[in-house]
C-alpha cells in the first residue's frame, strides 16, 4: 500500500473509508466511477491486499463462492463484468460456475486499479495501511486517528469494516478461519457449527486426504442446502404482506414455495423470488417480530439462502455415506485436554437432554461470526459506541444505522458525516452481508452522495 498520506486542501469531497475488504473495496470503486473529478478517496485497511477480507482472503481452491459467477458482478448496471474478468483472466467458466473465493478477491482487488495506477501525487484514490482508531466529527467534516500517530482530514467517512469476527476461542478450541489441518490423517475432527464455515473446512480436511472421523455439531444439525438449476417466478411487491406477523409471513412464503412446485419448480425459486424484498419485509416488521424471526426462523432461512455449491454438497454428502462424516445435533457445553492430548467435548444432544462427552483431537469453533459487537469490534467501531457518537441497533446484529446508512449516535441523532455499509450495519436491513446485497447498497449511496454513476470501469474519468 502506499505510504503516508500527504493532506492537501484541493476544491472537491474527499470521502474516507474504513475497512478495505468487499465493501469497502465496492464502495470505493462506485464512488471513483461518478462522472465527476471532485471525488477523492482514501481507504484504511490493516492487511496488505484489498479486497480480500476474512471472506475472500483464502488460497483454498476447494473454498467457493456461494454464488453463481453471474450473480457476482461489482455492478449493478453491467451483470455480466466478473464473467468478462474471468474470461479476461483465462479462467473457462460460465456464468453457473462457483467460482473459489481466492479468484474473486483477486477480481475485487482489481477494481481499483485503473485509479491507483494514476499515482499517489495526482490521483484520486490514496490507500493507506494501518489501523484507524477513532473517528471525530466536526462541523465540516471528520478527522481519523491512526494507531501511529497519523491523522487523516475528510468531508466523510464510510465504515465498512465488514463482520465483527470473534478472537480465537480458548484453548483447546481451534478458531473458525484457521484451516490448518491436524498432523494425523487418522486424527477425530469436531467442528461446532454446520453452517458454511464448516463446509469450508471438510472441504480443506478432504482435500488433504484427511481419513479421520469428522463430526459436527450444531442445535439444530441444519445443513446448507445446495443450489440446484432455478427460474425466474415473478413477485410483484404488492402481493408481499408486508407488516405481516412472522407466522403468516411464512406462511404466505409456504404458499408461494406451493405455487413454485405447481409451476415446476422448488422451494428454491420462491426464496430466489422474495430475496429482493427482504429488506422491504424487515423493515414492515416491529422490532417484537424482528426478534421473534431471529429467535425461530432465522436459522431455517439461513440455510435456504445462503445455499451450498452442487461440488461441495457431493462431497459432503459421500463423506457422509462412507460414515466418514456424522453430523449431531445438539448442544456444545465446553471442552477440556486431557493427559494424553485428546479433548473430551460435553454436549447436550438434542433428543435426550442429557449432557455425553465426545472425545476428539482437533476441535474447530465454526459458529459463526455474529457474537458480541461490541467486545468483537474493531477499534474504531468500539471507541465509537464507548465515546455514544454511535450505537448498537436494537436487536445486537451490528451499528444502528438509518435506511441511507447513516450511523445514528447513543442520543437518536442521525450523523451527516459518518456512514456504516455492509456487515458492520445489519440491523436496518438484515440481509447485507452477501455481494449482490452490498453492490446494490453502496451504489446508491455514491448516488445519494454525488449523482447518477455512468461511467463504466475502467474508463478515465
Amino acid at each position: 500500500m502506499d505510504g503516508a498520506y500527504r493532506q492537501d486542501h484541493r476544491d472537491g469531497q474527499h470521502v474516507l473509508i474504513v475497512g478495505g475488504g468487499a465493501s469497502g473495496v465496492l464502495m470505493a470503486t462506485h464512488l471513483l466511477r461518478l462522472p465527476t473529478r471532485k471525488v477523492r478517496v482514501t481507504i484504511i485497511e490493516r492487511a496488505e491486499l484489498l479486497g480480500c477480507g476474512i471472506a475472500y482472503g483464502t488460497d483454498d481452491p476447494d473454498h467457493l463462492l456461494n454464488t453463481r459467477a453471474s450473480q457476482m458482478s461489482a455492478f449493478p448496471d453491467q451483470p455480466d463484468h466478473f464473467e468478462r474478468w474471468l474470461t479476461g483472466e483465462g479462467i473457462p467458466v460460465s456464468g453457473m460456475s462457483f467460482v473459489d473465493r481466492g479468484t474473486y478477491g483477486r477480481y475485487l482487488a482489481s477494481l481499483l486499479a485503473p485509479w491507483r495506477e494514476e499515482g499517489a501525487e495526482s490521483g484520486r484514490l490514496h490507500c493507506m495501511r494501518g489501523e484507524c482508531l477513532r473517528i471525530l466529527e466536526t462541523d465540516d467534516g471528520v478527522t481519523a486517528e491512526f494507531d501511529d500517530g497519523r491523522t487523516v482530514r475528510a468531508d466523510r467517512a464510510i465504515l465498512a469494516t465488514g463482520h465483527a469476527v470473534p478472537s480465537e476461542p480458548p484453548y483447546p478450541l481451534r478458531g473458525g478461519w484457521d484451516f490448518n489441518p491436524p498432523a494425523d490423517a487418522d486424527a477425530t475432527v469436531a467442528i461446532i457449527g454446520t453452517g458454511l464455515s464448516m463446509v469450508d473446512h471438510v472441504a480443506t480436511l478432504l482435500g488433504a486426504g484427511h481419513r479421520g472421523q469428522i463430526y459436527c455439531l450444531s442445535r439444530r444439525g441444519l445443513l446448507p442446502q445446495p443450489h440446484a438449476d432455478t427460474y425466474a417466478l415473478g413477485l410483484e411487491q404488492h402481493r408481499i404482506p408486508l407488516g405481516a406477523s412472522v407466522s403468516k409471513t411464512m406462511h404466505w412464503l409456504r404458499g408461494l414455495v406451493r405455487l413454485a412446485e405447481a409451476q415446476g419448480g422448488t422451494w428454491r425459486d420462491a426464496v430466489d423470488a422474495i430475496r429482493p424484498h427482504v429488506a422491504k419485509i424487515w423493515r414492515a416488521w416491529s422490532l417484537e417480530d424482528r426478534a421473534r424471526f431471529l429467535r425461530h426462523a432465522a436459522a431455517w432461512w439461513e440455510v435456504h439462502r445462503h445455499r451450498m455449491p452442487p461440488v461441495s454438497a457431493n462431497r459432503m454428502s459421500r463423506a457422509a455415506a462412507s460414515g466418514q462424516l456424522s453430523i449431531l445435533r445438539g448442544h456444545f457445553q465446553s471442552a477440556k485436554e486431557r493427559d494424553d492430548g485428546r479433548i473430551v467435548m460435553r454436549i447436550v444432544p438434542r433428543k435426550s437432554g442429557s449432557p455425553e462427552h465426545l472425545v476428539a483431537d482437533h476441535v474447530i469453533d465454526c459458529r459463526g461470526i455474529r457474537r458480541d459487537p461490541v467486545e468483537h469490534a474493531v477499534p474504531v467501531v468500539r471507541d465509537l459506541l464507548l465515546r455514544r457518537a454511535a450505537r448498537l441497533d436494537p436487536l445486537g446484529l451490528g451499528l444502528d444505522t438509518t435506511t441511507s446508512a447513516q450511523v445514528i449516535d447513543a442520543s437518536g441523532q442521525t450523523s451527516q458525516r459518518i456512514y456504516a455499509v455492509g456487515p458492520a450495519a445489519r440491523g436496518a436491513l438484515w440481509e447485507i452481508t452477501a455481494i449482490p446485497d452490498i453492490r446494490e447498497q453502496t451504489a446508491n449511496l455514491a448516488q445519494d452522495f454525488f449523482g447518477p454513476s455512468d461511467i463504466h470501469v475502467g474508463e478515465r474519468v
